[in-house]
């Protein structure tokens, strides 16, 4: 019987399109994801008023950030939260 309700969890476990974690839709909450709403950009220190979206080979000079918070890490956790939202989910 355990085995059962092992095997219906993991096949209703969801990946989250914003946060990328395996969630289960019963345990959704409006805190459950955390996520940046805006991408993770680059000012080169030349053009300060125009943002770019990272890339690959940007020179090093250029400030790297999230638009949304100012975070300078890539990795850093999420300033944003919200539901999951499964890529089985309409857009």
């Amino acid at each position: 019987m355990e085995e059962d309700s092992a095997a219906t969890a993991t096949a209703t476990a969801r990946v989250c399109r914003r946060c990328k974690a395996k969630y289960s839709p019963s345990g959704n909450t409006p805190q459950s994801c955390r996520f940046h709403p805006s991408f993770f950009v680059c000012r080169r220190h030349d053009d300060q008023k125009r943002y770019y979206e990272l890339k690959d080979g940007d020179p090093p000079y250029a400030a790297r950030f999230y638009d949304c918070c100012g975070a300078e890490d890539p990795d850093a956790t999420g300033c944003a939260t919200d539901f999951h939202v499964s890529y089985d989910d309409p857009e």
